[in-house]
């Protein structure tokens, strides 16, 4: 551990800081500042300071050259900080501001807000490490004294000779799997000690050695001594016919030349080698389409004018673009983003999917270059760090990512784009809770920059604020080209069973287009919300079906790896080949996933060029644009998968879109089921027709009459609008009242239900005027996940203030009670129910 500077403190230099933790407190702490740091730590800088019994990385948010008086600390309880991280801030001032929003709104730990703004791996990890002291050496040098064992001495030679190690790796080094008594011996005689550090993760700059050609100086009496051999010779006439300089491992490869031949011309001042940074570019192999000029519609141009005008007067607005599939929402995101650019400003888009980035992004790069920056989770960490670096020193100008984008550090916003804005993928579903499109809102408003939310399906909650004209309204009613909309038909599941004797995955109506679509050379898009092969084993014999050990869920059966799985906590085991309980033989897999979908399509239709797009799939990054591209080129026929298929994807030639199976959604125990699937079926009927030929959807159901289904056909928003909210207004759920969702979790159920209870009583205790409604506590829908016991407590309330003075006023109150919050978490304005 670095020893604490001795210098005078310098009066006029900040003492103190203010640093958050990236764990679960919601709290900051107080460190002093060592007089070598004083001069150097910045707001928004990391820092490595002492938290319990091991160091941790914290992030600076204020400097103070007192302390607090309001925090009642004395000078002996303040610890010394330990190291500072960072010789420039890398959390700016906009995103400091907007981490201390998030933290406060959602009662979410800043420290780990801060930790979820910066890319993956970009946290310092800290380490122990053993090093040998004064003594040691002493003691290697008088071996006679006899106070050294045999593994000692060894130990404290390998120390001398090599220098610090990691605690694990010494002793992996000394063949030990743990703590050696001869290791804690030679610490108690003071000859090693062991400290910490801080380690940068290696998804960090990477660079990659240059060889480049030195100016030729003025002949002198060395001239013989730098005089090159005929290897060295063939070097430099590789080099000059490369231009002048090459990275080393080419240049060795081409010349055959060895490392000494290269260090030695290096010698003679003949060449140089130095570090150069690389770029881990995403996109650097990528193909990218060919622009073509596009004329707006009138629609497009008066909302693109809308946009600007409040851009040009720099002025925050947010606009809900609402266009139904196909009329040209991209074009006017393209065309707002270009004129950021020109205004000397920044751009952000925010997409809900991965799934969207691959044909998207290529289509940005483009059009815009190297201005693009890229944020999304399957991205390795090393191009995470180097696209953020690139945001961070204003070599991009526009970012375009999923959820976490949102704390990209572009600078002077001018624009912020939530495509799809409904999608709930933009809700951080566990701590830091967030939702990025509000975030990015509240964002936008701090600096002046215009919110565009485009969507087919907006939010029940953003049209209403666009209803109650708290945000402008933009419509795209048609789509482009006056191409019309996709013909929708519901295929009555119950028809067809009575026609076959027996349940059909598939319909005769829905085989029949598939047979056809393909006959025509047109491509086709199969829905199914379920990946897997089946949803769960089930044995004939005795009945039992095979569950999680860890969660309230049966393990869903994967084929292509024989393996059942659980799709909450990845519980992984083999497929069974007799019943675990009965031992029986006749075991039925119950259901269809993604998988078996796929299987049987191959079998009914052996020329069809298939691929499956789902969870499963998109985990292998690489396989998964490859399918997309290949779909987007004509080189497959159909793709299979689950709802990612109907994220804005944009495919001219498909022509049909078969839903398999959509009734679950609506069965699910969550007040916005009914508004996710119109969503779903709504936004997946929109990718057929999108080009010169007509499409056609149809959806397979058991329940054609049901209210959603009969507007989802209609593609008529402002009728399911119109009875979903008269639904929540009497039924007293958002837009008309604020949600806060405690969720007590734990291994123990009788902690969890201890928890519980006190958490309820404090709440019922802290609403005294009744200013808000208190449901449960209740078990969980799931309520065991992960090997944890869950339960729910639901609160409503027409005041945001009122909810959240009761909800903290529950959580000091059991923090008292010495419950551990670390299992009682509290989200604001909850997406999810289960």
């Amino acid at each position: 551990m670095p020893a604490v500077a001795t210098e005078t403190p310098n009066a006029s230099a900040p003492q103190y800081a203010q640093v958050a933790v990236p764990l679960h407190l919601n709290q900051t702490f107080t460190y002093r500042l060592p007089p070598a740091m004083q001069l150097d730590a910045r707001v928004g800088s990391r820092v490595l300071v002492p938290f319990g019994a091991k160091p941790i990385t914290g992030y600076i948010v204020g400097l103070l050259k007192t302390l607090d008086p309001k925090e009642d600390l004395t000078e002996s309880e303040v610890k010394n900080a330990l190291t500072l991280l960072d010789a420039e801030p890398l959390l700016t001032a906009e995103v400091l501001e907007i981490t201390r929003w998030v933290a406060n709104y959602y009662a979410a730990p800043w420290g780990e807000v801060l930790k979820a703004s910066l890319p993956a791996g970009i946290n310092a990890t800290v380490e122990q490490v053993v090093s040998i002291t004064k003594s040691g050496r002493a003691a290697l040098e008088n071996p006679g004294s006899g106070s050294l064992s045999r593994k000692g001495a060894l130990g404290l030679r390998l120390l001398a000779d090599e220098g610090d190690f990691e605690i694990r790796a010494f002793w992996l080094r000394m063949g030990v799997a743990s703590f050696p008594q001869w290791l804690r011996e030679l610490e108690r005689e003071g000859f090693v000690r062991r400290s910490y550090r801080s380690r940068s993760d290696s998804s960090g700059t990477k660079t990659q050695k240059i060889v480049r050609l030195r100016a030729p100086e003025s002949s002198d009496n060395e001239a013989d001594v730098r005089k090159p051999t005929a290897r060295q010779k063939s070097v430099l006439e590789c080099l000059k016919t490369g231009g002048d300089k090459q990275t080393l491992s080419s240049l060795l490869l081409q010349t055959g030349a060895s490392l000494s031949t290269v260090r030695s011309l290096e010698k003679k001042d003949l060449i140089e080698i130095v570090d150069e940074e690389v770029r881990r570019d995403p996109l650097q192999t990528a193909a990218l389409p060919e622009l073509e000029d596009l004329e707006l519609t009138a629609a497009q141009i008066s909302a693109l004018d809308s946009l600007l005008t409040q851009m040009n007067a720099r002025r925050f607005a947010t606009f809900l673009l609402h266009g139904v599939t196909g009329s040209g929402k991209t074009e006017i995101y393209i065309q707002a983003m270009r004129a950021a650019l020109q205004r000397g400003c920044s751009a952000m888009m925010l997409v809900p999917e991965i799934a969207l980035t691959p044909i998207l992004s290529r289509r940005l790069r483009a059009s815009f270059g190297d201005q693009i920056a890229l944020f999304h989770s399957t991205l390795t960490k090393g191009e995470r760090f180097d696209e953020w670096s690139r945001l961070r020193r204003g070599e991009a100008r526009i970012v375009i990512g999923t959820r976490s984008a949102v704390f990209a550090p572009a600078e002077k916003l001018g624009l912020i784009i939530i495509d799809e804005e409904h999608d709930t993928s933009y809700r951080q579903q566990d701590s830091p809770y967030y939702n990025a499109r509000d975030t990015a809102i509240v964002r936008a408003r701090r600096e002046s920059a215009v919110v565009v939310l485009g969507s087919a399906t907006p939010s029940l909650e953003s049209f209403h604020n666009a209803q109650t004209q708290k945000y402008q309204y933009l419509h795209l009613p048609e789509r482009i080209a006056q191409r019309p909309m996709a013909q929708t038909e519901l295929v009555d599941m119950r028809a067809v069973f009575t026609r076959h004797g027996k349940p059909a995955v598939f319909s005769d109506e829905l085989l029949e287009a598939i047979r056809i679509t393909h006959e025509r050379g047109e491509q086709s898009m199969i829905l199914l919300n379920r990946r897997g092969y089946s949803s769960f084993v089930l044995c004939r014999t005795c009945g039992e079906s095979i569950h999680c050990p860890n969660c309230d869920v049966t393990l869903t059966y994967h084929r292509s790896e024989r393996t059942l799985v659980c799709h909450y906590c990845n519980f992984r085991q083999p497929a069974p080949s007799v019943c675990p309980t009965c031992e029986g033989t006749f075991i039925y897999y119950v259901g269809e996933g993604t998988e078996q979908i796929e299987e049987q399509l191959r079998q009914r239709f052996p020329a069809l060029r298939i691929a499956r797009i789902d969870r499963d799939s998109t985990s292998r990054r690489r396989l998964f644009e490859q399918a997309l591209l290949n779909f987007g080129s004509g080189k497959l026929d159909m793709l299979v998968g689950t709802q990612m298929l109907a994220k804005g994807h944009d495919f001219p030639n498909v022509t049909l879109v078969g839903v398999i199976s959509v009734d679950a959604g609506l069965a699910l125990p969550d007040f916005r089921s009914a508004e996710r699937t119109f969503q779903l079926l709504t936004q997946v009927a929109g990718r057929a027709g999108r080009g010169n030929l007509a499409g056609r959807v149809l959806i397979q159901t058991y329940h054609p009459d049901h209210y959603v289904l009969r507007h989802a056909k209609a593609q008529d928003y402002s009728g399911f609008y119109a009875e979903e909210i008269n639904y929540r207004r009497n039924h007293s759920y958002p837009p008309f009242v604020v949600l806060g969702l405690f969720l007590i979790h734990d291994e123990d159920l009788r902690r969890v239900q201890a928890a519980a209870v006190a958490i309820k009583n404090a709440l019922v205790e802290a609403n005294a005027d009744r200013a808000c409604r208190i449901l449960g506590p209740a078990p969980a829908p799931l309520a065991r996940l992960r090997g944890e016991h869950r339960m729910q407590i639901l609160i409503k309330s027409r005041s945001r203030p009122a909810l959240r003075r009761i909800a903290d006023a529950a959580l000091k109150q059991a923090e008292e009670l010495g419950h551990d919050l670390r299992s009682i978490n509290l989200e604001i304005d909850p997406v999810s129910m289960m």
